[in-house]
């Protein structure tokens, strides 16, 4: 296994497995009203098989090379996550989208993490365009996307049901040109 730094405060970047089933339910435990806000991943893990499977798609999906799965570790505890919900090396896209629990907020944990992301898909795979999707609502994963120096793109309006009511979701991206000069500026 390996660990990638993600600055001075010890913060490290994993894979997440299907053997950290337990820590991960317990982290997704400790954050579901808050990770659930705006995403389905804490009702898709809301027992030990749950997590499991959903830690197995993603290592399915690893093997297969259309997504990957992240772990966002502090001080050793395991408190949010980055992926590539979806990835097509063929085409040069990737879909990146992240969560964390609400005792890491405000770190700069996940623009840490999607950043290394980034620059893995675009210098070593050759990803030209990564998207972030986010509900309209979701004021932190939208000051991620502009961070990250992305383009809003649009709006998909009333685009899919959670809980009871259409969301809206924020398309942004970011293509390959532009994630390479802003490593040069």
């Amino acid at each position: 296994m390996f660990a990638i730094s993600l600055g001075d405060d010890g913060a490290e970047l994993r894979p997440l497995e299907p053997y950290h089933a337990e820590e991960y339910l317990a982290h997704i435990d400790r954050g579901r009203d808050f990770i659930g806000r705006f995403i389905m991943l804490a009702e898709v893990s809301k027992d030990l098989d749950g997590a499991r499977a959903f830690l197995q798609s993603y290592a399915d999906k690893a093997a297969a090379d259309t997504g990957r799965l992240y772990g966002i570790w502090s001080d050793g505890t395991l408190v949010g996550g980055v992926l590539f919900r979806t990835f097509d090396a063929r085409l040069g896209t990737a879909e990146a989208g992240c969560w964390l629990e609400e005792a890491a907020v405000g770190r700069g944990l996940v623009t840490r993490a999607v950043r290394v992301l980034i620059d893995w898909a675009v210098h070593e795979r050759g990803i030209h365009r990564v998207e972030w999707l986010a509900a309209s609502g979701n004021t932190a994963s939208i000051n991620v996307a502009k961070r990250l120096g992305m383009t809003r793109d649009g709006v998909l309006r009333e685009s899919y049901p959670y809980r009871g009511e259409r969301q809206d979701t924020e398309v942004w991206s970011l293509l390959a040109p532009e994630w390479r000069a802003r490593a040069t500026a």
